[in-house]
């Protein structure tokens, strides 16, 4: 199993940026792949990037392409969202989500999660 915390969030002022951090304990982390969803007051929980266990793929919303950059660090057990160019309709409770299976846009596909980090743009 694999535990996982989220940091980082905050607020921040529309064009400007922030960098999540999930770290894991547990084993073998870098065997998971990795993931990052949102969830806006109101809203359904959203996918936004995902990162193999290499960290070779990467996959991402189209809302967020271009703007955010997915990495990982194994020898940490830590993975990065760094979110630039942040808009208002960025702001939700962002989600670290691990993973034996190769990386899904599905969030019941993804074992472990943990418990969130807000982030609020402000216009």
């Amino acid at each position: 199993q694999v535990q996982l915390v989220e940091s980082g969030g905050g607020l921040v002022q529309a064009g400007g940026s922030l960098r999540l951090s999930c770290a894991a304990s547990g084993r073998s982390f870098s065997s998971y792949s990795l993931a990052w969803f949102r969830q806006a007051p109101g809203k359904e929980r959203e996918f936004v990037v995902a990162i193999s266990w290499t960290g070779v793929r990467t996959d991402y919303a189209d809302s967020v392409k271009g703007r955010f950059t997915i990495s990982r660090d194994n020898a940490k057990n830590t993975v990065y969202l760094q979110m630039n160019k942040l808009k208002p309709e960025d702001a939700a409770v962002y989600y670290c989500a691990a993973s034996l299976r190769s990386p899904r846009t599905e969030w019941d596909e993804y074992a472990y999660r943990g418990q969130g980090t807000q982030v609020t743009v402000s216009s």
